[in-house]
């Protein structure tokens, strides 16, 4: 179970929050009311005071490495820091290409000279080849078209269902009824738990 007992910055705050394995929830509210921001403080890649755990380790119990590789963040434009995209996957791939409707040839492809399509997708399989217990995915379907985006929410509603943790933004209230089973907002700067 990852928990968020307590989580305070200036943009956004939370408290008693918790998502178990196998659970998928959006996270909605406004552009520039923090969605982003939430995400990273959760992934401790922004500065803030909090208190979370993942399956009742605190995250000041581990590395910020550590706890990175297993509470993952992936923003709506993922970096690419090598010229070729084989190069930021682990040997073992946990998914096929195909899955995604791209082609493995593409390793060997610039990152930066696909579409911004094509690197989402990749970004979201290499992401999984590093086999996080939860994803905090940012927009994750925002630069794809409506065939693609099916097969990334059908991708990780198996991966869900196998056990890994999932908290999404997205700005399409569809897809959220699609993928998600539960429901948060922010209400003036305070994520909430919310009904369909």
């Amino acid at each position: 179970m990852f928990r968020i007992e307590s989580l305070q910055h200036p943009v956004v705050r939370a408290s008693n929050l918790a998502i178990d394995h196998g659970q998928r929830v959006a996270l909605s509210g406004s552009s520039g009311t923090g969605k982003s921001v939430f995400l990273q403080c959760l992934a401790d890649l922004m500065p803030c005071e909090s208190r979370l755990s993942l399956d009742d380790a605190l995250h000041t119990s581990m590395s910020a490495h550590e706890w990175r590789r297993r509470v993952m963040y992936m923003p709506a434009e993922p970096a690419w820091w090598s010229k070729r995209v084989a190069d930021h996957f682990p040997e073992q791939l946990r998914q096929p290409f195909s899955r995604l409707g791209l082609q493995e040839d593409l390793l060997e492809k610039d990152p930066l000279k696909l579409s911004s399509g094509q690197r989402q997708r990749l970004a979201l399989l290499r992401a999984l080849a590093r086999e996080p217990a939860v994803l905090l995915l940012d927009e994750p379907t925002a630069n794809l078209d409506e065939d693609n985006a099916l097969r990334v929410e059908a991708l990780l509603e198996d991966w869900s269902k196998a056990g890994g943790i999932l908290l999404f933004t997205s700005h399409d209230p569809r897809q959220r009824k699609r993928l998600a089973q539960r429901l948060w907002r922010i209400i003036d700067g305070e994520i909430q738990e919310q009904e369909w």
